[in-house]
């Protein structure tokens, strides 16, 4: 081959390379361009000209400035890498680019300068749009760090954040506090409206929560209807820092109490809140979790819609509690529950019928007040076992006296927890138990309590319909105490009010309590309303309600709480005399 033909055929392999090449160029689907020292492009590929809108021939010999309204600075600052110390450098960063499509795009920008000889010529730009995946990394981001429902930080999250408090308290020996808040009844709202509105409400009340903390301080939902606040940087001082958190706690309790808007209808809601403070690492992360649970649940004991700060003495009474649930458990399975009877009279001792009471006789601890065990049954949902248990032996004692007729007039009353009542079976329940055990509605009456309107009044007073279909008797006790308005009470189909012990107890020596128990007595009357005043103690009492228009009466002054055989032997007619 002569040295023509040797010159052809390389003319021919390089232009073969250089088409091979500008095929890839035009290709790739990253935006690639060429710019001179002055930021000028010199060339560039189709998918650059897509993203900017315009032509090669047309960005050519233009800036940043002309053909994308982008300062040149950035540019002209990358120049700066370049130096001869630092002259082979890449330089990658993210750039915030607008495409040609009005659209926002997060391009990773990569360029490398470009040398003939020793000397910078230009530099050598790609573009990848790492928009989509960026997202992706933000969502993955907010799945394992953020909750779904209200986009506050959660449980993971908020762990670190409370490390990262532990750790800068412990640097300038602050304080902070962690409060752990939990709605009161929220899971009553759940089972009556629906798990939509149980979310709607939890909504509300994380917009509520984070305008009442400052901007150092983190606010989270750890899962259900609990939410913890990190509190950081209060005082170095122990008890103005616990003053500094307690202003902030009860500011939440405020906020959190105004009345909430679910389905247009006004719905009120309220926290049990449990703070524990800490400084530095003197308590790990876990035992002040625990700390403010505590103090939470000693909250919900005590009433609930309250604020309190851990004590150690907490632990010995939760420990208590622990204890107490695993007895009730126990006492389910091993008959230890007894029924007594108190008998509910007219003004002259005659015997109108009787409340049956729960009483609880522990083989080792002797007899359990229901003041102690009942809070702790109702937390646990024990209370819907044990309600039901109560329901089916009143039930079964109702049919054993319809078959005495000096008993068969008798009135059974059953009080009705508001986690059983809200439950979707119980009218299944109680005409099940009639039914199986044969005793009379029209000799049952449920006692419900006021708590019950906290959640769906509607569905409420449609079930106390079914109910009172049936011949069932319904009475609204400790009436005055809760949540009851005129406008649900004339709707609800009730046959009698009780005035709560409170009232009667305090009637004679106090103006207020006196004014009230009237005011039952009279709007009872106008009602059409039974009514009966529980708790009633002396003569002096049972006289001021007879007065007052009273005509039942339960209390000591007549007779005490009876296990069976002692309330027949007192209801039952003293025999004729030879």
């Amino acid at each position: 081959m002569n040295s023509s033909e040797e010159m052809f055929a390389l003319y021919q392999q390089v232009s073969s390379q250089k088409a091979h090449l500008q095929a890839i160029f035009k290709s790739l689907k990253e935006l690639i361009w060429f710019k001179d020292i002055n930021g000028v492009y010199l060339t560039c590929n189709p998918m650059f000209e897509r993203f900017v809108g315009e032509l090669e021939a047309d960005i050519v010999g233009k800036t940043d400035e002309v053909i994308q309204t982008r300062d040149n600075t950035e540019f002209l600052n990358v120049l700066k890498h370049y130096t001869s110390d630092n002259k082979h450098a890449h330089v990658r960063e993210e750039w915030l680019q607008c495409g040609s499509d009005g659209k926002r795009y997060l391009l990773e920008i990569s360029m490398t300068p470009v040398h003939d000889a020793s000397q910078l010529i230009g530099v050598l730009g790609l573009g990848r749009d790492i928009t989509e995946k960026r997202l992706a990394e933000n969502r993955i981001t907010n799945l394992a760090y953020f909750d779904t429902l209200t986009g506050l930080p959660n449980r993971t999250l908020v762990r670190e954040r409370i490390e990262q408090a532990m750790q800068a308290s412990t640097q300038d020996h602050s304080f902070g506090a962690l409060l752990l808040i939990d709605l009161d009844h929220f899971k009553m709202l759940n089972d009556t409206l629906g798990h939509e509105m149980g979310d709607r409400l939890l909504k509300q009340v994380a917009r509520r929560l984070t305008p009442c903390v400052r901007q150092s301080d983190t606010v989270a939902r750890i899962g259900g209807d609990e939410f913890v606040v990190v509190l950081t940087h209060l005082s170095k001082d122990k008890n103005e820092a616990n003053a500094q958190a307690k202003e902030i706690g009860l500011n939440i309790l405020a906020c959190l109490n105004q009345p909430y808007v679910i389905n247009e209808l006004a719905h009120r809601s309220t926290p049990s809140i449990g703070a524990t403070m800490f400084q530095g690492h003197q308590a790990d992360l876990d035992n002040l979790l625990k700390q403010a649970e505590l103090a939470m649940y000693k909250t919900k004991e005590g009433g609930r819609n309250n604020l309190l700060f851990f004590d150690p003495s907490l632990e010995n009474a939760v420990m208590e509690r622990v204890q107490m649930e695993a007895d009730l458990r126990l006492a389910l399975l091993g008959k230890q529950f007894l029924l007594h009877y108190q008998a509910q009279t007219d003004e002259n001792g005659g015997i109108k019928g009787c409340e049956v009471l729960l009483r609880w006789q522990h083989p080792q601890r002797g007899f359990i007040a229901p003041v102690d065990f009942i809070p702790v049954a109702e937390a646990t949902r024990l209370i819907l076992p044990i309600g039901e248990w109560v329901l089916e032996q009143a039930c079964t004692q109702l049919a054993a006296w319809s078959r005495e007729p000096e008993l068969a007039h008798l009135t059974l009353s059953v009080n009705v927890s508001a986690l059983q009542f809200l439950q979707r079976d119980f009218f299944d329940q109680v005409v099940s138990v009639l039914t199986l055990t044969g005793a009379s509605p029209h000799r049952l009456k449920l006692e419900l309590t006021e708590s019950l309107l906290v959640a769906n009044v509607e569905e409420i007073i449609a079930k106390m319909h079914l109910l009172k279909a049936q011949g069932i008797g319904l009475s609204l006790d400790d009436f005055g105490t809760g949540y009851s308005s005129l406008t649900y009470l004339k709707r609800m189909p009730l046959e009698q009010l009780k005035i709560d012990r409170s009232f009667v107890n305090d009637m004679l020596t106090s103006a207020n309590d006196a004014s009230i128990v009237n005011t039952i007595i009279s709007l009872s009357k106008n009602m059409g309303l039974r009514v009966i005043a529980e708790g009633v103690e002396n003569e002096a009492q049972r006289n001021f309600l007879n007065q007052a228009g009273c005509p039942e009466y339960q209390g000591y002054f007549y007779s005490k709480p009876l296990p069976l055989d002692q309330f027949l032997a007192f209801a039952r007619p003293a025999p004729a005399m030879a």
